[in-house]
């Protein structure tokens, strides 16, 4: 064959690629390929995140797309049915935290906000301010904007497993959230860094096809994990000494001091950030929703930061819930699964137990009778 040949070969070739991968994307088009969610620019101008306003999204999960779902952004930049108005006749609960509370998986009316806002209409305005990814040290940054610009009268905080050590810089997982960092004085303080969606990621989250290879096969995490698994030994090796000896245990006991010291500094700064009473804040516990999971765990690392969360908050006079007992009556009663196939998030029946803890508590009875008091609650 000659080089003149060759040439057109290759060509021949090259085109017969595009013109497969131009059929694919318009197929794709077709399908419903997750479209993921974009984040708004974190500045110092604004430093609040969110996601970029007044946009529809679609969900779904794996290859062969499934547990459909579809809503959209609203004008504040949150998912949520309901336009956000900084100022409203009824007073404004507001519901934060993580991809839980932004349930792109479940239709909104569904979720807790959704199912909290339809038990309350009349009552009280139900807004919510999340992202996936969000650590425990970002609910800080939205519950305060949510009374600042929205005047919220009352929060109730969505706390979940990987919120602890997420909040310090060593182990967070987004460059997009405030996170905490030690000071000088080896006190953790917020920071935040500032954030913009490089080009590139813009350019493919446009196209259907590169979003089903990396979001519903899952490319996106794997690479994420293999930086993670890279990156995370020499880390840690530099901030714990032991850790290069080998010595698991001591390695599993920095992250142990760390999380329990971001529950300090936490409660700390809801104090200082969070213009509310102790009882006009209420925090929801996830935990193990079967009986069988939170025996297997027990005394491990989750188990111990609830247990010291809860505590703390109740000591303070804080509204606390733990789920935990709510999942095991309802799975006892009803067998029910509580979380979306292929995902892990609650699903609508999830979504419905921290619902019906948050309406039956004693938090939310205070609430809406107007009355103000400063008795924790533990259930």
């Amino acid at each position: 064959m000659t080089t003149k040949e060759r040439i057109f070969a290759s060509i021949a070739v090259l085109l017969g690629v595009l013109a497969s991968l131009a059929g694919l994307e318009i197929v794709m088009r077709f399908l419903p390929v997750q479209t993921g969610v974009r984040l708004a620019p974190v500045t110092a101008q604004a430093p609040v995140a969110h996601l970029q306003p007044n946009e529809p999204y679609t969900f779904s999960t794996g290859w062969n797309l499934r547990n459909v779902n579809r809503g959209r952004i609203n004008n504040a930049g949150f998912v949520n049915d309901q336009d956000y108005q900084p100022q409203g006749a009824k007073p404004l609960l507001a519901v934060v935290g993580d991809s839980f509370i932004e349930a792109r998986m479940v239709p909104y009316p569904q979720t807790l906000q959704g199912r909290l806002a339809k038990a309350l209409d009349g009552e009280f305005r139900v807004y919510s301010f999340a992202a996936s990814g969000a650590p425990m040290s970002q609910y800080l940054i939205w519950a305060q904007y949510a009374v600042r610009e929205y005047g919220a009268r009352a929060v109730i905080i969505n706390i979940v497993l990987n919120d602890f050590d997420e909040s310090y810089i060593a182990y967070r997982t987004s460059p997009v959230y405030w996170v905490y960092v030690a000071d000088a004085d080896g006190q953790l303080r917020l920071r935040f860094f500032e954030y913009r969606q490089s080009a590139l990621r813009s350019i493919l989250s446009k196209s259907a096809l590169a979003r089903y290879v990396a979001i519903n096969l899952k490319l996106e995490y794997f690479l994420q994990t293999m930086a993670s698994w890279r990156s995370a030994a020499p880390r840690q090796a530099a901030a714990t000494p032991a850790r290069a000896t080998g010595d698991a245990h001591d390695a599993d006991a920095r992250r142990l001091n760390i999380s329990y010291a971001v529950i300090e500094a936490f409660f700390r700064d809801v104090h200082a950030m969070i213009d509310l009473p102790p009882d006009r804040i209420l925090f929801l516990v996830d935990g193990y929703h079967y009986p069988n999971a939170a025996a297997v765990n027990a005394g491990g690392y989750f188990d111990r930061m609830r247990r010291a969360f809860i505590a703390k908050a109740a000591a303070l006079g804080y509204g606390v819930i733990d789920l935990d007992p709510q999942f095991f009556a309802r799975y006892r009663q009803r067998a029910d699964r509580f979380e979306v196939p292929d995902d892990g998030h609650w699903n609508a029946f999830g979504h419905e137990v921290a619902a019906d803890a948050a309406l039956s508590s004693d938090f939310m009875r205070r609430l809406r009778d107007g009355r103000d008091g400063a008795a924790a609650e533990v259930q």
